[in-house]
């Protein structure tokens, strides 16, 4: 486990805003791939870097939608993807590839958070939902994009987790759920999978530049929550009786949410370091696996045989692997 996993004094804080975090920071020339960057956290993540001067391609699984909410921002494209879709995922990155320029970061934001229980066809396995859309789906599609990764010097390889990776290691006896399905388990599952997925590019990726971060961006309220019943949401506090959001400190706005993630993909604070969990625009500290605070990463997220575990696992369900003789 990285000895690197614990702050670094960024200057930032959770309060910190995307637009803050690239204050004098110059993309112009720069292209990054958003995924889900039409919506939520990552509309603010697109609309950052587009600001500081970068070219944003916007894969959406609803083009049309990601049309109207983009297409005043300037120099961003739209291409249709669907994470969940194997063949969707190599039909864009072979249309991407085709255009012969190279990728400076590429941050995968789009999943879906507590969904009802379905499971997707991947190469002819049954997977998951939570798990082939948030990480089956991002890992296929760095692989296929690996060439323009690595092109160029190299690129950041961006991974947005969640806090909710404490809910749940990977479960090896039964990562799909044949036995009983919880929503939360399923997304805590996934959201650490997006945590061994940067553990493990990272290191395989190092010698060629590329280097691969994950991160909790906060708590944000956002179209994430939509399968999330409004009584849940109650419950859990985030909401009051009539649906409206709850004034609550710990939520932070989309502006605050996109930060971490835009600080991965360009801070030169982050030169020379990859594999690591981070959080409230820092790298956050590593907390027990009993820990209740509501900051840090917990071991199960860092492993480094599980990161290269579930490598391979992922190469045998997708079919995929840049890496293929030496991921095993």
């Amino acid at each position: 486990m990285t000895s690197a996993q614990h702050p670094i004094g960024s200057g930032f804080g959770a309060k910190s805003t995307a637009a803050e975090v690239l204050h004098g920071i110059d993309l112009g020339g720069k292209l990054a791939i958003v995924t889900g960057g039409y919506s939520g956290l990552g509309l603010e993540i697109t609309r950052a870097l587009t600001g500081a001067g970068a070219h944003v391609v916007v894969p959406a699984r609803r083009p049309a939608t990601a049309h109207e909410m983009v297409d005043d921002m300037g120099s961003v494209e739209v291409a249709e993807l669907d994470l969940a879709d194997q063949v969707s995922i190599a039909a864009f990155a072979e249309q991407f590839l085709a255009s012969g320029r190279s990728i400076d970061m590429l941050i995968g934001n789009a999943g879906v958070m507590a969904s009802p229980e379905r499971h997707v066809d991947v190469n002819g396995a049954s997977v998951e939902l939570q798990l082939a859309t948030n990480h089956f789906g991002h890992y296929a599609l760095a692989n296929r994009l690996w060439t323009a990764l690595a092109a160029d010097g190299g690129a950041r390889v961006v991974s947005v987790s969640s806090l909710g990776h404490r809910r749940s290691p990977i479960r090896w006896d039964d990562p799909d759920f044949t036995t009983g399905y919880d929503k939360w388990v399923a997304y805590g599952q996934a959201k650490t999978a997006n945590v061994l997925f940067a553990v493990q590019l990272d290191k395989l990726g190092a010698d060629s530049g590329v280097r691969a971060f994950a991160l909790h961006p906060g708590g944000i309220l956002t179209p994430l929550q939509r399968h999330i019943p409004i009584e849940e949401q109650v419950a859990l506090g985030w909401r009051n009786e009539d649906g409206s959001p709850k004034p609550n400190d710990a939520f932070k706005s989309p502006e605050q949410g996109a930060a971490t993630a835009t600080w991965a993909a360009t801070s030169p604070q982050l030169d020379g370091l990859g594999g690591l969990y981070l959080e409230d625009v820092d790298v956050a500290e590593i907390v027990p696996t009993d820990s209740d605070a509501p900051r840090g990463v917990r071991p199960h997220a860092l492993d480094p045989d599980d990161a290269a575990r579930l490598w391979a696992w992922s190469a045998e369900v997708t079919g995929v692997d840049a890496f293929a003789a030496s991921a095993r």
